[in-house]
């Protein structure tokens, strides 16, 4: 596998992996203690701290990818075995 292919498919597991890091975010603003501020949303987080996601997002990226170039290297994922053609 080339560099480029490697980095292409890393960050594509690094953008899906927001759809897993996401959900497990934060409390919801009416869930605090702290009364809302006018014209903010009851289900928005109480804190956003994009640095923290971003890192998570990191590292679960990190762990598919390295799952997934073991499967390719090992044969496990080869496209052709995987679509009947070889």
């Amino acid at each position: 596998m080339k560099w480029t292919s490697a980095l292409a498919i890393y960050l594509l597991f690094w953008a899906f992996s927001a759809f897993f890091v996401l959900p497990f975010h934060g409390r919801r603003a009416s869930d605090d203690a702290t009364p809302l501020v006018r014209g903010q949303e009851p289900g928005a987080p109480a804190s956003f701290r994009p640095g923290r996601i971003l890192l998570q997002m990191t590292i679960v990226a990190t762990i598919g990818f390295v799952i997934y170039y073991i499967a390719y290297v090992n044969g496990w994922a080869d496209p052709d075995k995987l679509s009947g053609r070889a």
